[in-house]
């Protein structure tokens, strides 16, 4: 038997503190990375909603220097150099992202930086995470900055890396923690691979909490998910599919709570998927202990029923649960019990989605589909407008630590535009994502986005 090594890695060097490289985190377009002044804007007649700062209200925005300048009125002697006319569009902070798979490096058939970014910011999605789950994996600094280089000279969306928990993702030895920090990693995260020791996890965690990072969790026990590739329920059974309970989930949620008191460190549990976990979040919520939540976007929307004809497209892990189970994460979304909102972005080439069910690769692509799903909720009276922003925008960016959600002046003019009305198909002609694994490929939707501003220049702009 081999012995697991907990490690213990160096702190931050001597007179760096960790904030220094926090501060350049977000990366800019081109452009204003190199200096060149953004720009002045202003856009006028639109919907403002910005629910960091309570607002909702026609009201116009002014922006300069890549930042917002004001709200309102513009300031005296203000020449812009461009009128947005918003006329029947809402105005809002870009939406954060805190769970998207660029595939870049390693698996760039799947998916590429710049085409990944490309499709985000079609679809209003300024900022996003990737987790570290790449190849190479982001244990290191060097591949963090290899990621937020190539972001930047896309110059479509900030690119936060998640820095791995463990070297390798492992789930045995301790990452170089406050390296990883500094490179540009705001959380750190295991991806999908559990830490099987838990008193490997208890010391990743109390190491994170040293330096005020956030740890991301993907609540799931391998054992008790086994080889399942569904819902363990009525229609795994009458599909002959092997099912992954409940159980798989709300076990590791369980023991990551209770390592998260002991150490006190703040915790993130990404993508829950159903009512039981919701409990215990609650109650852990209630005694007190550091521990947020998000949900991906089509866990509001789809459900175990959406697998009958073994449609692979709904091959997802976690896996599409009950209806009482969707409808749960949807009351949790509304009253906050869940902060965050994130699209779970998985491209696959085409062959990945063509075998028998079970050998099918999960996920889908889902960075386009993120705003008319959410609008799909608020047209049904599930969510308020300004609650659904509020869930992409100053919900994600809490989590993050970093100052961006919101419009206030003076904050990075990170901004979407969308008509709430339009109406389009999701086709080839409307799909910028390299993968098209979609289970919604064909379908209408109703809202799309017209402008996507990112650091005050317009990084995609809808022909109409």
């Amino acid at each position: 038997m081999t012995e697991t090594t907990l490690g213990t890695p160096a702190g931050p060097a001597p007179g760096l503190a960790p904030s220094i490289a926090l501060g350049n985190l977000p990366s800019l377009p081109p452009g204003i990375a190199s200096g060149e002044v953004a720009g002045r804007l202003s856009i006028r007649h639109g919907r403002l909603i910005d629910p960091a700062n309570g607002i909702d209200a026609l009201l116009d925005l002014h922006i300069a220097d890549g930042k917002v300048l004001a709200v309102g009125e513009a300031p005296a002697g203000f020449a812009p150099d461009r009128v947005l006319d918003a006329t029947g569009q809402v105005v809002c902070p870009g939406f954060i992202d805190l769970c998207a798979r660029l595939r870049e490096p390693g698996q760039e058939h799947k998916g590429t930086i710049a085409s990944e970014t490309a499709a985000a910011a079609a679809g209003g999605i300024t900022s996003l995470c990737c987790p570290p789950d790449t190849a190479p994996i982001i244990d290191t600094p060097a591949v963090a900055q290899l990621i937020t280089r190539t972001a930047k000279q896309a110059g479509k969306a900030r690119v936060v890396p998640a820095g791995a928990l463990t070297h390798g993702l492992a789930g045995e030895q301790l990452s170089e923690m406050a390296t990883l920090r500094q490179a540009g990693c705001a959380v750190m995260c295991q991806a999908e691979r559990p830490i099987i020791n838990t008193q490997v996890l208890r010391r990743a965690m109390e190491y994170a909490a040293t330096f005020g990072l956030t740890v991301i969790m993907r609540p799931e026990n391998p054992f008790l998910r086994d080889n399942g590739c569904a819902h363990e329920g009525r229609i795994s059974a009458r599909l002959g599919l092997p099912g992954i309970p409940e159980a798989a989930e709300t076990v590791a949620l369980a023991r990551d709570l209770e390592v998260a008191k002991q150490t006190g460190a703040r915790v993130h549990f990404r993508a829950l998927s159903c009512a039981r976990s919701l409990e215990k979040l609650a109650a852990a919520q209630a005694r007190g202990i550091a521990v947020s939540a998000d949900v991906s976007a089509h866990q509001l929307i789809l459900t175990e029923d959406d697998l009958e004809g073994f449609n692979s497209q709904c091959h997802l892990n976690p896996p599409l649960r009950t209806a009482a189970d969707r409808d749960a994460l949807r009351e949790a979304v509304r009253t906050g019990l869940v902060s965050a909102v994130c699209s779970d972005h998985q491209p696959h080439e085409p062959d990945a989605k063509l075998a028998p069910f079970p050998s099918t690769a999960p996920g889908m692509a889902a960075l386009e589909t993120l705003l008319p799903l959410l609008l799909r909720l608020v047209a049904a009276g599930v969510l308020d407008l300004p609650t659904a922003i509020a869930r992409v925008t100053s919900g994600p960016a809490a989590i993050l630590g970093l100052p961006l959600g919101n419009l206030a002046p003076g904050q990075a003019a990170d901004l979407c535009v969308f008509d709430p009305e339009a109406k389009w198909r999701v086709g080839p002609k409307t799909w910028l994502s390299q993968g098209r694994n979609t289970p919604f490929w064909g379908e209408r939707f109703k809202g799309r986005v017209t402008w996507t501003l990112l650091g005050g220049q317009i990084v995609h702009e809808r022909r109409r």
